[in-house]
């Protein structure tokens, strides 16, 4: 058998990459929610530079309206995957209004559990929970441990790792990124340093993009070429191939799945305003890939609602469902024409309330059980 194969055994944990048949998927939910406070590793900003010149970024709880009605697209999101015969699960209800000390920091408040990709990925039969990047982050795995507990006690070949626990003390943040002007950062693009430093292992799940044996690793705010070494230490000996990629037009680089996301074998979308380093194209290019371009969203980065954190370009934070079935934000009009050109049946949901709580349709789920067995989809590679 192959590393990735399910001959005779029934499984209840394998996801070898981002396309196959969906059968199981964690949904995150908004409750009790706060906003993420401003640490070394994160500074939130209002999207509103006016406003910004009058009041602070807030702290401590979102209103339960707001929370309610990110709620109301989870849910939507819940049934739609659901009357497409996927069984949907849902994290633990945790309190991150509790604030936060350890031996090296403290936060006032804590984050959220709407984007479980975030924190936890599946390899194959394996589960992995991140380390993370950000203080008000460090537990967001703990809404997961009873389903993760359930899964590893009811089939005796799942695996299951904590990555390693970073201290997110003062030494592992860089907090004058912060500061550097645009033209700074553009000089020194290329050398990929950002608000993390290289001393402590460090990677947010969601910079992680799943080709069966390939894993694709962006260097970013949230991981560090730490946190990549880690994961191919951990991973190539069980018949991976780990790759550290580079988004050098992406001054804020955080998370993999806005900018460069497969679609089925041989596609992916891919962000214009953020090409991938040319020789780490070439890697696609030579094994048959072809990319196409993600048109730009309906909204600009201003339009945004006023406590996202994150850019635009959640429009191509989308959801694959099979191969030829995609989940997108409902406004994407020129998104859905894109990819019914290219012979995908669309679904639209609304989720755009979902955004102030970190991401979109892929952030807020995590997959468990995809059909299909671990794929070499890189044959110039061998």
């Amino acid at each position: 058998m192959t590393i990735g194969s399910t001959e005779n055994r029934a499984i209840l944990v394998n996801s070898w990459n981002e396309w196959d048949d969906l059968e199981e998927i964690i949904v995150g939910i908004a409750d009790y929610a706060c906003f993420e406070p401003t640490e070394p590793g994160n500074h939130p900003q209002l999207r509103d530079k006016k406003l910004a010149e009058i009041m602070s970024f807030p702290t401590g709880p979102k209103k339960q309206k707001t929370t309610d009605k990110a709620n109301e697209e989870l849910a939507g999101l819940v049934a739609l995957l659901e009357s497409q015969g996927v069984i949907v699960r849902r994290p633990e209800v945790y309190d991150f209004r509790q604030s936060l000390k350890t031996p090296y920091f403290e936060v006032v408040n804590q984050y959220c559990n709407v984007c479980p990709r975030d924190v936890m990925i599946t390899f194959g039969n394996e589960i992995v929970e991140a380390t993370m990047s950000r203080r008000g982050r460090f537990f967001e795995y703990l809404p997961y441990r009873k389903l993760v507990y359930e899964y590893w006690d009811s089939d005796p070949t799942v695996v299951w790792t904590a990555a390693p626990k970073p201290t997110m003390s003062d030494e592992m943040y860089r907090e004058d990124f912060w500061a550097w002007s645009l033209e700074e950062r553009f000089a020194s693009m290329h050398n990929f340093e950002f608000c993390v430093t290289q001393s402590e292992v460090i990677f947010d799940a969601a910079d992680c993009s799943r080709f069966g044996r390939d894993i694709f690793v962006q260097e970013s705010m949230t991981t560090n070429r730490k946190g990549i070494q880690w994961l191919k230490r951990h991973l190539e000996p069980k018949g991976f191939r780990v790759h550290a990629v580079h988004f050098p037009l992406d001054f804020f680089p955080s998370h993999i799945d806005c900018t460069f996301v497969p679609l089925r074998p041989g596609l992916v979308l891919t962000n214009p305003e953020r090409p991938i380093l040319a020789e780490e194209e070439k890697i696609f290019r030579d094994s048959g890939w072809e990319f196409i371009f993600a048109p730009q969203p309906t909204s600009n980065n201003d339009e945004m609602p006023l406590f996202c954190q994150s850019s635009k370009w959640l429009s191509m934070n989308v959801l694959s469902i099979s191969p030829e079935k995609v989940i997108i934000e409902e406004r994407e009009k020129p998104l859905q024409a894109l990819l019914e050109k290219h012979g995908f049946e669309v679904f639209t949901i609304p989720f755009r309330n979902v955004f102030e709580f970190g991401g979109s349709l892929h952030c807020a789920t995590w997959d468990i059980r995809r059909k299909g067995d671990c794929e070499d989809y890189f044959p110039a590679l061998n």
